[in-house]
């Protein structure tokens, strides 16, 4: 039988579950609800659900850092703030992801996209989506998707998040020109067998994340009392966090002159100088691509796989778009890197057992201390991260967000949600699964459509 998690159970109790705001916003109900949204439901499991979103943010940062300069020490200053923030508003583990397409354009464009493109891209991008969602369009989209369509985006990104996963595993990474250089060796530091003794051990602890029913579970316990008792200890061991703790150690043995370049201190924050030339290419080669993206993954699947494992905590398209648009409209002035929210990171971090605003706090937290103490000279400790690890937990948070699609129960809706599912990887584009997806679904509707009609629609009985 396989062990639980180190999580707190799914389902809150009614009092969260029905609670609605207050009708009068004042200072003190204001207080009161950040204080619930960062409460901890775990300590260990908050901590340990913190880490589960690091196997996407630090391969994106890095390789942004090693290929375009990034300023490090800023953007883990303003997505430190960003956590904190959205954990006191939306009371889950709401990610604070980096924006995939613009930088995939980056790092692909050698030095015709730039930090200034970048930023411009961002900063476009952030404000359609504030638009989008201001205006109330963003919602009515969300309405408008079917839920077989939502299925087949969150399926794609999370098989997409763990063939990556499996590529960091088995090769060797260039994270500042995004290639593999060859074959991972089986044994070392970062080896092959270190990455798999850490699956196993995420395996063996978390087991594969679901929740048995709650009156099974107290027949099975009372039935074995040793088995309670080893569950209990299991329930304690925060997998994610060790596994991370463990790569921070070998990054320093890996390479201990890093030590040497560790400058203290935070970086300079100053205006990125955006030109008409860096708008212009910025939106072109950067916001476009990664609009249908943020629209999709950011907004729509995040706000359904909140609903799915957060039931009674909906959140809507309106605020989730809203607060991806500011985010962007302030720190993409000062150098900080495009971001958004993701339903993979949702997904990982509740897989190792985030369940509160309070787990991102923590996260945004030691972001801000890094950012302020260690600032960009921070990059030469993750250079030498062990980046099997980075895979083994992004491979876990893509499963994770890959299951949430086992609800497509006829064969109509999982019809739907393949062929989405199977454009967007081949074609590597979301946004084109989409509209592949919306048209397989608007057809089958049309022929179920014409099927219902009653035969005296078609052939009226007595008539020439």
């Amino acid at each position: 039988m396989e062990s639980r998690s180190p999580q707190v159970p799914l389902r809150r109790t009614a009092e969260h579950l029905t609670e609605t705001p207050p009708s009068n916003p004042s200072p003190t109900n204001i207080v009161d609800k950040v204080k619930r949204n960062l409460v901890f439901q775990s300590k260990w499991a908050e901590l340990n659900g913190a880490m589960g979103d690091l196997g996407t943010y630090i391969p994106i940062v890095l390789a942004l850092t090693l290929a375009k300069d990034l300023n490090l020490g800023t953007t883990l200053i303003f997505t430190g703030v960003y956590n904190v923030v959205t954990g006191a508003i939306y009371g889950v583990p709401m990610p604070v992801q980096p924006m995939k397409a613009i930088a995939a354009v980056a790092i692909s464009n050698g030095s015709d996209f730039n930090i200034p493109e970048i930023m411009a891209a961002g900063i476009c991008a952030g404000a359609i989506l504030l638009v989008l969602g201001a205006t109330g369009l963003m919602q009515l989209v969300y309405k408008l998707i079917p839920l077989s369509v939502v299925r087949g985006i969150q399926l794609s990104q999370g098989l997409s998040f763990a063939m990556t996963a499996v590529k960091y595993i088995r090769n060797v990474q260039d994270f500042s020109k995004s290639k593999s250089k060859g074959d991972r060796h089986w044994l070392g530091l970062d080896g092959l067998v270190l990455a798999i003794v850490c699956a196993c051990f995420i395996i063996v602890v978390n087991g594969a994340g679901e929740e048995r029913n709650e009156g099974e579970a107290n027949v099975a316990e009372e039935r074995n009392t040793r088995r309670k008792k080893i569950r209990k200890v299991m329930a304690t061991i925060p997998s994610a966090f060790i596994i991370f703790l463990l790569g921070v150690v070998l990054a320093f043995i890996r390479g201990p002159k890093v030590v040497n370049d560790i400058k203290f201190g935070p970086s300079s924050i100053e205006v990125v100088k955006i030109t008409s030339h860096s708008w212009k290419e910025g939106f072109i080669k950067g916001t476009i691509p990664q609009l249908p993206l943020s629209v999709l993954n950011s907004v729509i699947a995040v706000c359904k796989l909140s609903s799915d494992l957060f039931p009674g905590r909906e959140f809507s398209a309106t605020s989730v778009s809203v607060t991806v648009g500011l985010m962007n409209l302030v720190g993409c002035w000062f150098g900080a890197m495009p971001c958004c929210h993701g339903a993979g990171g949702l997904a990982g971090q509740y897989k190792f057992g985030g369940r509160s605003g309070g787990c991102v706090a923590i996260l945004g937290a030691a972001k801000l201390v890094l950012g302020l103490i260690l600032g960009t000279s921070l990059v030469t400790i993750l250079h030498q991260f062990p980046v099997g690890l980075l895979g083994v937990l992004l491979l876990f948070a893509g499963i994770e967000l890959a299951m949430t699609c086992r609800d497509m129960n006829s064969k109509e809706e999982s019809f739907v949600m393949l062929i989405c599912t199977a454009v967007s990887l081949v074609g590597s584009s979301a946004a084109l699964g989409f509209v592949c997806g919306m048209l397989v679904h608007v057809l089958l509707k049309l022929r179920n459509l014409s099927r219902d009609q009653p035969c005296s629609t078609v052939c009226m009985p007595g008539t020439p």
